[in-house]
């Protein structure tokens, strides 16, 4: 679980004890304020404006935190979208994830309200829709601290049913370059949710 405002911290590592992973969502506060969990510390207010390096914990998340870990990866981000200070760009950070072959979904838990009253515009949903989408994951938006739990039973509800479908392309060239790819069914019932895109590898 990794925690970024400021600064991207690690909070907990990969487990699957509970307490430990409690632990951690207490620890989640927004720019050192609140205290009170993620609920609601994490919906913005007017006392805790200041620098996101999501970005960043995107970038980290996919070359550090995941590189090792074998099976399908997921990030599930819980935030606004909006990103102040990062060292990397949006770019970089999506790369990585799609080399690490990582599946973003997005938890949008921004308050348009607050960003009209504070008098700020408000771009975070397309760059969690970028994310998200380009990765073959999906946008969740919430309104309330109590929809979400019920973004992450849909998350967690959709992994449990996907599918992993595999093929060999023609081009054989280990060159390092961005492929895109389109999933289609020829059912018009049915919506397929897939990353758009792959990197081949390089020699």
């Amino acid at each position: 679980m990794l925690h970024f405002d400021l600064d991207v911290e690690l909070l907990q590592d990969f487990t699957s004890d509970r307490k430990l992973l409690a632990r951690a969502i207490d620890e989640t506060v927004i720019n050192g304020g609140g205290g009170q969990g993620p609920t609601p510390g994490t919906f913005p207010t007017s006392g805790n404006v200041g620098a996101t390096h999501l970005y960043d914990a995107v970038y980290l998340a996919s070359t550090e935190l995941m590189k090792n870990e074998v099976g399908r990866r997921v990030l599930i981000l819980l935030t606004d979208g909006e990103d102040q200070g990062s060292r990397e760009k949006l770019a970089t950070a999506l790369e990585a994830a799609q080399k690490s072959d990582l599946i973003i979904y997005s938890i949008d838990i921004s308050d348009r309200t607050f960003y009209m009253r504070a008098g700020f515009g408000y771009g975070g949903e397309s760059v969690l829709k970028k994310l998200s989408e380009e990765t073959g994951g999906r946008l969740v938006r919430v309104n309330n601290a109590r929809d979400m739990s019920a973004a992450f039973r849909q998350i967690a509800d959709e992994l449990r049913t996907q599918y992993l479908i595999g093929y060999t392309p023609s081009n054989s060239k280990h060159d390092g370059s961005y492929r895109k790819i389109r999933a289609k069914v020829r059912n018009g019932d049915y919506k397929v949710q897939a990353r758009r895109g792959y990197y081949a590898p390089s020699d």
